[in-house]
Formats: C-alpha cells, structure tokens, sequence
C-alpha cells in the first residue's frame, strides 16, 4: 500500500508537472500568439512606411532628375555666353584697332589738311603778290600809254582815268 501511495503521490506529482507544463505551454503560445499579432501589425506599419519612403524617394529622384537637367541647362547657357563673351572681347579687340587705325588716319588727315590749307595760304600770299604786281604792271603801261594817248576822246579819258573834259 504504501507503493499504491508513493505511486499515487508520484503519480498526481507527474499529473501536477504535466498539468503546469501544459498551462505554462499554453501561456506561452498565448504570449506568442499576442506578439506575433503585435509583430505582424508592426511589420506591416513598417511596411507601409518603407512604400511610402519609396514614394518619397521617387518623387525626390525626380526632383533631382529635373534639377540635373537645368544645371545641365544652365551649365550650356554659361558655356554659350562665355563663347559670346570671348567672341564680343575679340570683336572689341578688332573694333579698338580699328579705332586706333581711325584716329591715325584722323590725325594723318588733319595734318594734311592742316598742311594744305598752309600751303593755301602760302600760294594766296603768292597770288596776291603776282596780281599787285601784275596790276602794277598794267598801271605802268596804262600810265606810258597815257602819255601817248589822246585825250579828246572818252574812252581815252576813262582809260587814264581823266575826267575832265579836254577845251
């Protein structure tokens, strides 16, 4: 009898650890089952942000892709107007030249002008001194022909500057 006790107490001492195993068993598939819960909402609010990260992320590839293509752009239009720039230097460049070659010519034509018109005056002095004496000489002559000429008739008269009319 005491075997019947001891395996009866040993027997309801394995039923209490089987008992307490499957509960504890039970308790933890529970707990497992409440975290997988918690885990897969978890997951999935993840998820929902990771899409729409992606989201983002596309919107801001585009951003850039279009921010890219106007630096391209702008990277072309500085490129065009440093040509332009370049170009406008040498054309002003030529232009100076040709501006210094203006003024050369200028100042050549001044002083030739300037050379001319002395060389004017020089020829007027000249020209005025061959027509006094010229009408000097015509005087003379004039005068020797007076001398001979007569006098009673008026053109005569007018010739050496008579005006008196002869007895």
């Amino acid at each position: 009898m005491k075997l019947a006790v001891a395996l009866v107490c040993l027997s309801v001492a394995v039923m209490v650890v089987m008992i307490y195993q499957a509960v504890r068993q039970e308790m933890n598939l529970r707990d497992l089952k409440s975290r997988m819960v918690e885990n897969a909402a978890e997951v999935k609010r993840k998820e929902e942000s990771i899409v729409e990260t992606k989201g983002k992320i596309q919107t801001l590839k585009q951003d850039v892709l279009a921010v890219n293509k106007k630096v391209d752009a702008l990277w072309e239009t500085k490129k065009t107007k440093t040509n332009s720039e370049a170009e406008f230097k040498k054309n002003l460049a030529s232009c100076n030249t040709e501006k210094a070659s203006a003024e050369n010519k200028k100042t050549e034509t001044g002083e030739a002008i300037k050379k001319l018109q002395d060389e004017q005056e020089v020829a007027k002095k000249k020209a005025e001194e061959d027509i006094k004496s010229l009408k000097q000489q015509i005087l003379d002559r004039d005068k020797a022909i007076c001398a001979f000429v007569d006098t009673t008739k008026e053109e005569a008269r007018k010739l050496c500057g008579i005006t008196e009319t002869p007895k």
